[in-house]
């Protein structure tokens, strides 16, 4: 259970660093700054998606 633990923190890194690059990228190349954005919302998205698993898994454990 720990794997799953991390990679739902990496999930979160991702995502960070994501819109860090996008905001840098917004007044020189906006095109790739919606791509940035779109990475940062996947993975915002796979956050959720894997902790709503992780707690689903646990709770039928007996």
């Amino acid at each position: 259970m720990k794997a799953y633990r991390i990679s739902e923190i990496l999930y979160v890194v991702i995502a960070i660093i994501s819109v860090k690059e996008a905001i840098a990228l917004w007044t020189v190349r906006p095109e790739k700054a919606y791509l940035f954005l779109g990475f940062a919302a996947l993975a915002v998205f796979m956050y959720f998606f894997r902790s709503y698993y992780r707690k689903k898994f646990n709770r039928r454990k007996p």
